[in-house]
């Protein structure tokens, strides 16, 4: 198996981790998301980007981003969160990985 880079270059970011919220209000949270996940997708350098319900645990949600640069990341990202849905994130577990080549099976 040989190692191939990522077609739109060869570095990529990826934020990936959990966020948890109280199980009673985690199906509103994600529903407050939708218009972010939409944004995000069409924004410059998003290669993807999902927020989703964790089959296992109620509270806890899974997230996932992959973005061509660190500078167009950060212009998306801007101040993050807004105050109603930062209030909801009762924990949060997130991180940025740099990648630099990926391999296809």
């Amino acid at each position: 198996m040989g190692r191939t880079a990522h077609p739109r270059e060869d570095m990529l970011f990826i934020v990936a981790g959990t966020l948890y919220v109280d199980p009673a209000r985690r199906d509103a949270y994600l529903a407050s998301c939708t218009d972010v996940i939409r944004a995000a997708r069409s924004a410059p350098g998003c290669v993807d980007f999902a927020v989703s319900a964790d089959l296992v645990e109620p509270g806890r949600i899974n997230v996932y981003e992959r973005w061509e640069s660190d500078q167009q990341l950060l212009d998306f990202r801007g101040a993050g969160p807004d105050g109603e849905q930062a209030a909801t994130i009762l924990g949060a577990e997130v991180h940025k990985f740099r990648i630099s080549g990926v391999e296809v099976p």
